[in-house]
């Protein structure tokens, strides 16, 4: 079947299969593999991209399901205030987690722009991080807020 989809600002089209995961469709079709698939789930958060701006995981989400919208993976995000507040608060340590929480936190931020640091933690509990024990991240959220609000 035919799926149509705006990534990033792009349009493209493409042959998928029915059955064919909107993660798989990403990585494989159009190689943008910052979208990594780690529980196949839904649990892990790796796979978090933004469908119309709203966060959800793209291993629970057919590609046919994300015809005719607007989807924004890692790559899209403009480098910036969160990149920098995670690289300053030592938010990421091996780094496999990270696009889906920099995915998470960019809709958050833009949804919650004074969040207190129990909203904060509430939404990132759909991410798992096996190297940071959370802290760094919690610290990277605040400080992001902080500036994107001055």
């Amino acid at each position: 079947m035919r799926v149509a989809l705006d990534v990033n600002g792009r349009r493209h089209e493409r042959e998928a299969e029915p059955r064919t995961l909107l993660s798989d469709f990403l990585r494989h079709e159009l190689g943008l593999t910052g979208t990594n698939v780690g529980c196949e789930h839904g649990v892990c958060g790796a796979c978090t991209v933004q469908l119309d701006g709203e966060a959800v995981r793209s291993c629970l989400m057919l590609a046919l399901q994300a015809d005719g919208h607007a989807i924004t993976t890692v790559e899209g995000l403009p480098w910036g205030t969160l990149h920098e507040a995670f690289q300053e608060a030592h938010a990421l340590q091996c780094g496999f987690c990270t696009p889906g929480f920099l995915v998470s936190i960019d809709a958050f931020l833009r949804d919650t722009p004074e969040p207190t640091d129990e909203e904060i933690r509430e939404a990132l509990a759909g991410n798992l991080c096996r190297c940071t024990g959370y802290l760094p991240i919690v610290d990277a959220v605040r400080l992001a807020a902080a500036r994107l609000r001055s």
